[in-house]
């Protein structure tokens, strides 16, 4: 069998520099689709465009995010494929989920996600009364963290992600303790990738829920970051850009803080003010 495709992918570029115009080699962020397979029944489940590693973790982020798991018990093995009737690296790109037996799953919700971009994520929107069905929760009030912490957390994220250091071309989510301290960072294309793999690492060692952190996500935070989130369990939701109408519906609906144009000394808070506590002057 070939080895997995790396998460980085070397290529030539021409610098184009005022009248100068250099040829150099250069890193791009790999992009690969990943096919997630239940074993039993055999059935696809969904397809995305990620940057491959952490494929276990995007898998079990995916399913338990979605509803489709519970507990880290619902899962007895994930594998890659070993079909051999898949040729060489693309059995890299199949991943194998083997459920508990007996285990009942309702897969009809998991039909819009059958092709994924990372450009848009999940392109479907769940509305919040579904959220409501599934048993989700109203995230208890309590915790509360200081302006200085939330400041924190971008440059710890900047200077963890290893993978844009070098290709400029990821997005990542970050998981914080309630000191700011970083706890762990995944990167990949898609920013909702990227927060099913930090969510199936947290899944797969028994971290969940997450109710005593703060997640911090690259760019803009949609309906599907947010509503990950909450499955995990997660207070504080931050973000460096702007979050959309339906996120900041969702936060509110469920008790979330929603946090976003989080970018040196300011940000905005949309949701849950309650958790950041500013002192009196």
């Amino acid at each position: 069998m070939k080895m997995a495709m790396g998460s980085k992918t070397k290529t030539r570029v021409w610098v184009v520099e005022k009248e100068n115009v250099r040829s150099r080699q250069d890193q791009v962020a790999t992009e690969e689709p990943l096919e997630i397979r239940l074993v039993s029944p055999p059935q696809t489940v969904a397809v995305t465009m990620r940057t491959p590693g952490a494929d276990f973790e995007l898998a079990a982020g995916f399913l338990y995010s979605e509803g489709v798991v519970r507990d880290r018990d619902d899962i007895q093995q994930i594998s890659y494929c070993v079909d051999p009737d898949v040729d060489g690296e693309q059995r890299y790109n199949i991943v194998n989920v083997k459920l508990r037996p007996g285990l009942s799953v309702n897969l009809q919700p998991l039909e819009r996600h059958f092709f994924t971009t990372s450009a848009c994520g999940v392109c479907g929107k769940a509305s919040l009364e579904a959220l409501h069905l599934r048993g989700c929760p109203i995230i208890s009030a309590g915790l509360t963290v200081s302006p200085d912490i939330i400041y924190s957390l971008p440059e710890q994220l900047h200077t963890a992600q290893r993978i844009f250091s070098s290709t400029g071309g990821l997005h990542a989510a970050a998981l914080f303790d309630t000191q700011g301290k970083l706890l762990s960072v995944r990167e990949d294309v898609g920013r909702h990738n990227a927060l099913d793999k930090l969510i199936g690492a947290a899944f797969l060692s028994n971290q969940l829920p997450l109710t005593n952190h703060i997640v911090l996500v690259s760019g803009r935070s949609s309906f599907e970051i947010v509503q990950k989130c909450l499955t995990a369990g997660v207070p504080i939701v931050c973000a460096v850009s702007a979050p959309s109408s339906l996120a900041v519906a969702l936060a509110k609906e469920f008790g979330i803080t929603l946090v976003g144009f989080l970018r040196g000394k300011r940000f905005n808070i949309y949701t849950g003010k309650e958790r950041i506590h500013f002192e009196e002057k």
